[in-house]
């Protein structure tokens, strides 16, 4: 930044506003480098480094270490013929009370095995964002969603931190079997809930914990009470559990309005 021009056309000495000029923008360039430097630090106190287990990321959040992420790899799963009577999704469906015209979000949305189901619920006055962050898993997602024609689904390719729906645009958040295995689930789950709509719900679908009936890897499965202790610091309000599916549990929860 250069002194003003004098009325002579040479340049002069700054006047007293544009020394205050300089020196705003000082600290403004100087605020700006130290900003990321601590919001780096703020995320970092958020998580723990552990001895990595076979199944983990060497990283917990709140007492848990966090899951490997299922890639691409395993998408033939998500669309196994038994899963229909393995996990009941009919139950898990009914649980949502979906009605026709919501705009459904649906986080983690692998194959679009619930996509398509939720798409088909809310109706062509509705609509759902798929939402996933692998690159491979949204090539799958996008042919699965091809080859059924819905319509009503738009694919987004989200990160790490953000699912990337617009803000208070959601009347349903659904996460299935996918919390657990956030790099960052505290930024993710603050994302999601800025979202939703205020009293919109937000689902948690996961694996029960500490069942021997549920034959999942123990770090893939979470308890109800992991489940709302990590939602109770954000401005979510528990409504109900549905406990009587075979292997999962649906926590459901409301965005509190006014937050």
């Amino acid at each position: 930044m250069q002194p003003p021009m004098a009325a002579d056309g040479r340049r002069g000495i700054a006047p007293h506003s544009w020394l205050n000029s300089v020196r705003a923008a000082a600290l403004l360039f100087a605020a700006l480098a130290v900003a990321p430097a601590i919001a780096a630090e703020t995320v970092a106190a958020r998580y723990t480094k552990v001895p990595a287990s076979p199944d983990g990321i060497g990283k917990a959040y709140m007492g848990r270490e966090i899951a490997q992420v299922m890639g691409a790899t395993g998408a033939r799963w998500l669309e196994r013929t038994e899963r229909a009577h393995e996990e009941r999704p009919d139950l898990v469906l009914a649980a949502l009370d979906i009605t026709p015209g919501m705009v459904i979000a649906d986080i983690g949305a692998g194959t679009g095995y619930y996509t398509r189901r939720m798409a088909r619920r809310t109706g062509s006055r509705g609509m759902v964002y798929a939402v996933e962050a692998q690159p491979a898993m949204m090539a799958l997602l996008e042919k699965h969603l091809a080859r059924h024609l819905a319509t009503n689904v738009k694919a987004v390719l989200g990160t790490a931190t953000d699912p990337r729906v617009p803000p208070e645009s959601i009347d349903l958040a659904v996460m299935v079997d996918v919390y657990h295995e956030f790099e960052y689930p505290y930024e993710m789950l603050a994302a999601i809930v800025r979202g939703l709509k205020p009293g919109g719900r937000l689902v948690f679908v996961e694996f029960k914990a500490n069942d021997p009936a549920v034959p999942i890897k123990p770090l893939h499965t979470m308890s109800e009470e992991q489940v709302r202790k990590e939602a109770a610091v954000h401005p979510l309000t528990w409504v109900k559990t549905v406990r009587d599916l075979p292997w999962q549990h649906v926590i459901i929860f409301r965005r509190k309005t006014g937050n």
